[in-house]
């Protein structure tokens, strides 16, 4: 190393030493001297403020024709500045008499003395505009009367201040209550999509120093809006469907109804209609309205036994596996052993000599359960698997669950469990599951995921929501047989599932209700799924009927309210009748 560097490297050394001895002294000095204590001082006061937290304005939520289903509406929180209140009991009697609040908790609140830590206090939050209104020109008519005048005894709103905010606000109030969900008063959504999506509706909150010193204060930075939604769902096929599962409650007498809308070949969700509804604007009663073990949303949240209608997907397995053929014949003596378990029909009769066809039209139990048996148990719950059971079916809706398929393997599965679930007892499934699955059979066999977002709007750009084939689950071929049987079954047995010009494909179910003593009650589960025009399916519809009392069979009871959703929808969706259709298009 030469002289010169060692230099160089000596002085960088002796001047990187010193700063902190120059530091210290610094702030020594300042310590010390009046002057520069003084003016530090009023940096602090300059440079010191509050932190504010900007939050932004929360996404609305639109149906696919962009009818708006949750929006945000201006609101107040009433307060009190305490150090500027003159007469606690006026502010107390006016938040009684106006917005309904204790005078006693008011009055409490807006005699507090003022200090350092006690500035300001809520009275009232999410008030409307009108009521602010009201309460403004109460504060100008006693400064007009009493405003020369001072004294604890003067009528006074001194002190009583209006905080300008956003709130979630339903123009529907219950409509799509279930698929919508709702946001509490602390900006959290729960259930549905507000639930689902709750951090992308919401956007993100940004904190700001606000300065003390109004001329040093900058104007606060602008944040983003959350994410809009554009759903799936038609407001007008979910008012109707709506409308028929409340007068279907009332028809058939049952505990709850569920009937859910898709469009098979994208998976979109095209109505979710279930009971009970809560108007979301009014979601503080929640407890008064799902009581017990009742779920927001039975459609993605409840699984059942779904019984007959199970036989769909039982059917499907057997047939693109080779295990049948729709002329296979099996003869039918009313009862099969399983595993050790005896089977029977619904009417513990034998039934004769069946083809798959026979078998599905009568729904015969005996029959699909040895069916089962000849796909073998370990292709039969492959099946099942792919075809989503016992697993979620992702919707973007929040409290989805699984329901539960045993498979060999589990301790809890027996051989006879192949025999009961062929026809839909002992596994449980959601709707949302059974009408995915079962949608495959509509759709060349490829099953669609559900979904009920179509689009989401960030920062004003649009970004659509592809449809995406969740599985493909059985052969085209295998599709269009099985859908060909199942309309053939409803036309031969006459069906109350039948639209006049239309044809359509689909099953009925009955399913018996498990008890801890096993299945020893009389209620059951009436469903029914079908879809249609059957050669080229613009709908797929899922009917529940939980616990009828005037029928227990899902012939009775969901099959005319099948009937009545495809009627009701082929009008929404102007879908013409077959012959029609034929003619113009050449179909």
């Amino acid at each position: 190393m030469n002289g010169i560097n060692l230099k160089r490297y000596l002085v960088s050394g002796i001047v990187v030493s010193l700063m902190p001895i120059l530091i210290v002294g610094q702030l020594v000095r300042i310590q010390v001297d009046s002057d520069s204590k003084e003016k530090l001082k009023a940096l602090q006061e300059i440079y010191t403020g509050q932190l504010v937290t900007i939050v932004p304005e929360r996404g609305i939520i639109m149906d696919r024709n962009g009818h708006m289903l949750a929006g945000n509406k201006v609101v107040y929180e009433v307060g009190v500045e305490l150090a500027q209140v003159t007469n606690p009991h006026t502010i107390a009697l006016t938040m009684n008499v106006v917005l309904g609040k204790d005078y006693s908790k008011a009055l409490g609140i807006a005699s507090e003395e003022a200090s350092p830590k006690a500035v300001y206090r809520p009275l009232a939050d999410n008030v409307s505009e009108e009521k602010v209104a009201q309460l403004e020109v109460l504060i100008e008519q006693m400064q007009a009367t009493y405003g020369g005048r001072r004294g604890k005894d003067v009528p006074s709103l001194n002190g009583l201040v209006f905080r300008q905010h956003l709130a979630r606000t339903y123009p529907e109030k219950s409509l799509a209550s279930p698929i919508v969900g709702f946001v509490s008063n602390e900006g959290s959504g729960y259930f549905g999509v507000e639930g689902y999506y709750n951090e992308f509706l919401a956007g993100k909150p940004k904190q700001v120093l606000v300065l003390n010193d109004p001329t040093y204060a900058q104007e606060l930075p602008e944040v983003p809006d959350g994410v809009s939604l554009i759903l799936t769902i038609d407001r007008n096929i979910q008012a109707a469907m709506e409308d028929l599962a409340d007068r279907s409650i009332d028809e058939y007498g049952a505990e709850s109804a569920t009937i859910l809308v898709m469009d098979p070949k994208t998976g979109e969700i095209l109505a979710l209609a279930t009971t009970p509804r809560l108007d979301l604007n009014e979601f503080y009663r929640y407890s008064d309205v799902f009581t017990k073990d009742t779920p927001f949303n039975p459609g993605v949240s409840q699984a059942y036994e779904p019984g007959s209608v199970f036989k769909v997907l039982t059917m499907l397995a057997a047939l693109d596996s080779g295990a049948v053929t729709p002329d296979t014949e099996y003869v039918d003596r009313g009862a099969i052993e399983v595993g050790g378990a005896i089977i029977y029909n619904w009417n513990r009769g034998g039934w004769g000599p069946q083809t798959m066809l026979g078998c599905m039209q009568h729904s015969l139990n005996v029959c699909l359960a040895w069916v089962a048996t000849q796909v073998g148990a370990k292709d039969f719950y492959s099946y099942l698997q792919s075809f989503g059971i016992g697993r979620l079916t992702g919707v973007e809706m929040a409290g989805e669950v699984e329901g539960r398929l045993k498979v060999p393997g589990d301790q809890d599965w027996y051989d006879a469990d192949l025999g009961v679930n062929a026809f839909g007892q002992g596994v449980s499934a959601t709707p949302i599951q059974m009408a995915a699955a079962i949608s495959a059979v509509a759709n060349d066999g490829r099953m669609m995921q559900p979904h009920i977002v179509r689009a989401m709007i960030n920062k004003g750009y649009q970004q659509n929501i592809e449809p995406r084939v969740a599985g493909i689950v059985a052969k085209p071929e295998t599709a269009h047989t099985l859908t060909e049987m199942l309309a053939k079954s409803l036309e031969i047995e006459s069906s109350n599932a039948l639209v006049e010009g239309y044809r359509i494909a689909g099953k009925t179910g009955t399913g018996e209700i498990p008890t801890p003593l096993g299945y020893t009650s009389n209620e059951t589960n009436a469903s029914f799924v079908g879809w249609g025009p059957v050669d080229d399916p613009k709908f797929l519809v899922y009917v529940w009927m939980e616990k009828p009392s005037t029928s227990p069979w899902g012939s009775e009871v969901a099959a005319p309210v099948f009937r009545e959703a495809a009627e009701q929808l082929v009008v929404l969706m102007n879908i013409p009748p077959d012959n029609v259709r034929h003619r113009l298009y050449g179909q």
